[in-house]
C-alpha cells in the first residue's frame, strides 16, 4: 500500500502530467483535486484519475489532509496558495515554474521559506531526465576534468523556460551558487503575458567555484533543430578540460571523450516517456524528503529563489549596464525601471 496520499490544486493540462506519473510512483497515491474556476474540467480531471473533485482548495486540503500537494495552477496565484498551504501545515508541496513572475512575489516567497514547516519543491523535473543524468555523470567523472564554460539557452523568454535551463546548468556543476550576472534583455511584447519576462535575454554567469556560463533565453538563443517550436530549443553543454557533453532536450545528447563521441537522438515516444519518467522520479524525491530531511530534493524552494534572483539580477545588469553581484537586493520598482528601459526601443 502506498504510505502518502497526494493532492492536485489546478486541473489544466499540465496538471494530467504530474498525475499520470502516479502508475509509476508506489510510495504515493493521489486522492483528490481542486479548481475552482471551470467545473467541467474539474470533474474531467476527476472522472479521469477516480479521485474526489473540490471546488474549493482550502476545504480539499483540511478534508484529505494530504502528505504532498502537487500545485499546478498559473504562477500569478502562487503568492495566495503557497502560504495557505504552509498555514494548513501539509508537509510537502510541489510548486509548478516559474516560482515567481516579479520582485514582490519572490520577496513574499523568500519570507515563506525562511519560517514554513512544509517542504517545497520546484517542478523543474528535468533534472532527473535519463539524458541529463547521464551527461552529469560523465562531468562529474575527474576523467573530463575542470568545467571552462557553461553554455545554456531556451527558445522561449526567461519566465517560461529560463528558470528552467539554469537548473540545468547548476545540476552540472555541483549546483555552485550564482555569484555575478552580467546581462542585456530587448523586447517587452511578453511583459504582460502568463510568463511574464522580455522577450529575449543574454547573460554572462560566474559561479562560486569559479565556472563561467553563458545564458541566453529568446530569439538570442541558438537553434538546435529544425523546427520552428520555439519551446523545442533548449539545450545545455558543458565545456571540459578533456572534453564536452551536451543535451538538448527534444534533440538528444552528445559526449565527446578521449577523441570519441558518443551520439543518442531522442525520438518523439522517447522524449514522451523520458519526461514522464523525470516527473516520477521528482515525485518520488518529494517523497523521500519527507521521510528524511537531510535529502532535500534537488529543485528546492531556496535553490530556485536563488535561481530567480539571478533571473533579478539580470534585469539591473540590464538598466545599470553594469555587472550585478548574487545575492542580490532588489529595488521594488526593479520592474517599472526595466519598462521603463525596454520602452526606449
Amino acid at each position: 500500500m502506498p504510505k502518502y496520499r497526494s493532492a492536485i490544486i489546478g486541473c489544466g493540462g499540465r496538471a494530467y502530467g504530474h498525475a499520470n506519473v502516479y502508475q509509476q510512483v508506489s510510495q504515493g497515491e493521489l486522492v483528490a483535486c481542486a479548481n475552482r474556476s471551470d467545473v467541467a474540467r474539474r470533474e474531467k480531471f476527476a472522472d479521469t484519475f477516480n479521485i474526489t473533485g473540490y471546488a474549493n482548495a482550502e476545504e480539499m486540503l483540511r478534508k484529505e489532509r494530504p502528505d504532498l500537494v502537487h500545485l499546478v495552477t498559473m504562477p500569478d496565484q502562487w503568492r495566495e496558495l503557497m502560504p495557505m498551504v504552509s498555514e494548513l501545515g501539509v508537509p510537502a508541496c510541489l510548486v509548478e515554474k516559474p516560482i515567481a513572475c516579479g520582485v514582490e512575489d519572490w520577496r513574499l516567497l523568500c519570507e515563506l521559506e525562511a519560517q514554513t514547516a512544509t517542504k517545497f519543491g520546484v517542478g523543474k523535473q528535468y533534472r532527473w531526465h535519463p539524458g541529463l543524468i547521464r551527461c552529469r555523470e560523465v562531468v562529474q567523472r575527474a576523467e573530463l576534468g575542470r568545467i571552462h564554460l557553461l553554455d545554456f539557452s531556451c527558445g522561449m523568454n526567461l519566465s517560461a523556460q529560463g528558470t528552467h535551463i539554469i537548473d540545468w546548468a547548476m545540476s552540472l556543476n555541483n549546483d555552485a551558487p550564482i555569484t555575478r550576472v552580467f546581462g542585456t534583455v530587448s523586447g517587452s511584447e511578453l511583459l504582460d503575458s502568463t510568463y511574464p519576462a522580455p522577450d529575449a535575454s543574454s547573460c554572462q554567469v560566474l559561479f562560486e567555484n569559479g565556472v563561467h556560463g553563458v545564458w541566453n533565453t529568446g530569439f538570442t538563443s541558438p537553434r538546435v533543430m529544425d523546427d520552428e517550436a520555439i519551446y523545442k530549443h533548449c539545450r545545455v553543454a558543458a565545456y571540459c578540460e578533456n572534453g564536452h557533453v551536451i543535451f538538448e532536450e527534444f534533440k538528444g545528447w552528445e559526449i565527446f571523450f578521449k577523441g570519441k563521441i558518443e551520439n543518442h537522438q531522442t525520438m518523439p515516444d522517447e522524449w514522451r516517456e523520458s519526461n514522464g519518467l523525470a516527473q516520477a522520479r521528482l515525485t518520488e524525491a518529494m517523497f523521500d524528503w519527507i521521510e528524511d530531511d537531510t535529502r532535500p530534493v534537488g529543485t528546492n524552494l531556496k535553490r530556485a529563489l536563488h535561481q530567480f534572483n539571478a533571473v533579478l539580477g539580470i534585469y539591473a545588469s540590464a538598466i545599470s549596464y553594469k555587472p550585478i553581484d548574487i545575492p542580490f537586493e532588489p529595488p521594488v520598482d526593479l520592474e517599472s525601471q526595466l519598462r521603463e528601459v525596454l520602452s526606449r526601443f
